[in-house]
C-alpha cells in the first residue's frame, strides 16, 4: 500500500492506495476527503509549481514526495463546502474503485483505499488463468485435439485428460521446476477449469479439487509432478556423475531460427497433407521450412520418432532437405563449416599425421588414394573419400562392452560402418531389403567402381535418402548433419571420429559432448 500526503487550506490528510493512482481518481478522493463538490482543482508541488496529469504520473513514482496542495481556481464560484453525500457522489464516478474508510472524523488522518472490486479482481485473475492454459495446450503438440474434444462434446474422455494434464505439467516444470508451489499448482487447476467449466465439479467446494486440492495436495496435476519427481530422483541416480548430453540426440537444443514456424498442431497437418500430394518443391521447401519445429519435436519423441519418414515422405525425393533442416538448427555458418575449412585446413593435417601412424597395406592404400588425383586412382576410394577414412585410422573405434580388449573392430572393418559401395545397375531397394538388423546411418555409393561413384545415398531405418551431388565430401557432410535432423546417435564404432568432427569441425555443444581422450589430442593436434 503506498500513501500521498495532501494539504487543502489549512488541514492535512492522506490518501492511500493500492495499484496505480491516476489523476482523475486523485482528484475525486481529495474531492472527497475535503468535501470539495468540484473535480475543478489545482495541485500544486512544495516548491510552489502547479502540477499536470503528465507530472502527476512521475511525482506520485517518487520515494521522497512531500505534500501535495490543492486549491480552488482563484476566479471559482463553487462553495467552500458541500454535504458529504454530494461529495460522495463526485468521488464515487470511478466505479473500478472503492472507498474503505470509515465516515470522515472531523479533520482526522482517515485514509481512503484505492483498488478493484474483489469479484472484478477474481473475474479478470480467472480470464488470466484460462488464456494462460489454452495458449499452453494450442503451443504443444496434442493439445489441439484436446480444444477440439472439448468444444464437439463438453467432456474429454480419460486419456485426453490424461494428455492434458502431461503437458500441462510438463510446461509447469519447465517454468516452475519439477517441485512447484502450491500456489502455482492450484493456479493451473483454476485455469483448466476456467477454460473448460464442464470439467469443474458442482458438489466440489472449490470445483478444481480434482484437479488441484489445496487442501490435502491431491488430484491429478498433483500425481503427475509426484510422478516427474520420482521419475527425475531415479534418473538422478543412473546419471553419470559429469552429466555431458551434448551431440545429434540431445532434446533440449534450442533452434538456431524459430521464425515463420506453424504454431499449431492443425497448421501443421495441413502443411504435411499439401506436402505429400504437391510436386511444386519450392512449395515443398517452404512447408517444410515452417513445419521444423513439428518434426524436431516429433524426432524426440521415442514413439513418434519411427514414423518421420511416413509423416515426411518427402525427405526420399526432394534433395536438401537435410541441409535445411540442420541450418535451421544451427544457422548457415555452422552449416557451412566442414566443405569450407576441410579442403583448405584439416584434409592437410589428416594426412600429416596418418604418415606417422605404423603403416598397414590398408592405410598405406587409403593414403595413396588420398593423395592422387582421380585420373591417377586404378582401385579405391578417390582422393575426398580416402582423406575422411583416414580419421578412422587416426582415432579407431574404442573398445566397449564389458569385454574392452583392444583392437576388438580393425579401422579397416568400422570403415564399413560409415561408407558401402555397390555396383551400378544393383538394386537399391535389393540392398535395403537384405538389412536383417538396425544400424546407425551411413552412405551407400552407386558406381561402376569406388574411385568412380556417380550417385552416393544415405541409408537410415531402411531408407535410401539421395545425396544432391556425387561429390564425396558434399555427401557426407549430409550424412553427419542427418544424425542431427534425425535426432540419431552416432554408431559406436565411429563415435571417435563423429565427436572429433562435431566439437573441431563444426564446434557444436563442444562444451557439453563427453569425447574420448583421443579426440582431445587429435584436437590440441589440429587446432594450432
Amino acid at each position: 500500500m503506498h500513501a500521498v500526503r495532501v494539504k487543502y487550506r489549512e488541514r492535512q490528510k492522506y490518501i492511500c492506495y493500492e495499484g496505480q493512482l491516476t489523476f482523475k481518481s486523485f482528484l475525486e478522493c481529495v474531492s472527497k476527503k475535503f468535501e470539495i463538490s468540484t473535480l475543478d482543482l489545482k495541485v500544486y508541488e512544495d516548491l510552489n509549481t502547479e502540477v499536470d496529469e503528465d507530472a502527476f504520473a512521475f511525482l506520485v513514482m517518487k520515494p521522497d514526495l512531500g505534500v501535495l496542495e490543492v486549491c480552488l481556481p482563484k476566479d471559482s464560484d463553487f462553495e467552500e463546502s458541500v454535504s458529504p453525500s454530494t461529495s460522495h457522489s463526485v468521488a464515487s464516478s470511478n466505479s473500478s474503485f472503492l472507498s474503505c474508510s470509515a465516515e470522515n472524523e472531523g479533520d482526522s488522518d482517515d485514509t481512503i483505499i484505492l483498488q478493484p472490486s474483489p469479484g472484478q479482481r477474481n473475474r479478470d485473475d480467472l480470464t488470466r488463468l484460462a488464456r494462460m492454459i489454452e495458449k499452453i495446450l494450442r503451443e504443444k503438440p496434442g493439445g489441439e485435439r484436446i480444444l477440439t474434444e472439448y468444444a464437439r462434446k463438453k467432456i474429454l474422455t480419460d486419456s485426453r485428460r490424461r494428455d492434458m494434464v502431461k503437458i500441462l505439467v510438463a510446461h509447469m516444470a519447465s517454468e516452475h521446476g519439477t517441485s512447484p508451489s502450491r500456489r502455482v499448482k492450484e493456479d493451473y487447476a483454476k485455469g483448466i477449469t476456467a477454460l473448460f467449466p464442464y470439467l469443474a465439479d458442482p458438489q466440489g467446494t472449490l470445483g478444481y479439487e480434482h484437479y488441484y486440492n489445496p487442501v490435502d495436495g491431491g488430484g491429478f496435476l498433483a500425481w503427475r509432478v509426484k510422478t516427474l519427481q520420482k521419475e527425475a530422483s531415479e534418473g538422478q541416480k543412473k546419471r553419470n556423475p559429469q552429466p555431458l548430453t551434448g551431440g545429434p540426440d540431445s532434446g533440449d537444443r534450442t533452434p538456431f531460427s524459430k521464425e515463420n514456424r506453424l504454431t499449431t498442431e492443425t497448421q501443421c497437418c495441413e502443411a504435411i497433407a499439401l506436402m505429400k500430394h504437391t510436386t511444386d518443391e519450392a512449395i515443398i521447401k517452404e512447408k517444410m521450412k515452417q513445419s521444423f519445429i513439428h518434426r524436431q519435436e516429433m524426432v524426440h519423441d521415442p514413439v513418434k520418432s519411427s514414423e518421420i519418414f511416413t509423416t515426411f515422405p518427402r525427405f526420399l525425393d526432394v534433395k536438401g532437405m537435410i541441409v535445411q533442416d540442420f541450418s535451421l538448427m544451427f544457422g548457415d555458418d555452422i552449416s557451412a563449416k566442414f566443405l569450407d575449412k576441410w579442403p583448405t585446413h584439416y584434409r592437410q593435417k589428416v594426412l600429416e599425421q596418418t604418415r606417422g601412424l605404423t603403416q598397414t597395406s590398408d592405410l598405406e592404400d587409403l593414403l595413396h588414394n588420398a593423395e592422387s588425383t582421380t585420373e591417377e586412382l586404378e582401385d579405391g576410394w578417390d582422393s575426398e573419400m580416402s582423406s575422411i577414412l583416414l580419421l578412422i585410422h587416426l582415432m579407431p573405434p574404442s573398445p566397449h562392452g564389458r569385454n574392452k580388449r583392444p583392437g576388438k573392430l580393425s579401422a579397416r572393418q568400422a570403415i564399413d560402418h560409415l561408407v558401402k559401395f555397390i555396383k551400378t545397375g544393383t538394386s537399391i531397394e535389393g540392398h535395403l531389403d537384405s538389412i536383417t538388423e538396425s544400424c546407425q546411418p551411413y552412405l551407400l555409393a552407386v558406381g561402376t567402381k569406388r574411385s568412380a561413384t556417380h550417385k552416393y545415398f544415405i541409408v537410415i531405418d531402411k531408407h535410401a535418402i539421395p545425396c544432391q551431388s556425387p561429390d564425396s565430401l558434399a555427401s557426407f557432410d549430409k550424412l553427419f548433419k542427418a544424425h542431427f535432423v534425425f535426432a540419431t546417435s552416432y554408431n559406436r564404432d565411429l563415435a571417435n571420429v563423429y565427436h572429433f568432427l562435431q566439437t573441431a569441425v563444426y564446434q557444436i555443444d563442444t562444451a557439453t559432448t563427453k569425447v574420448n581422450p583421443r579426440v582431445k589430442e587429435m584436437r590440441a593436434r589440429m587446432l594450432h
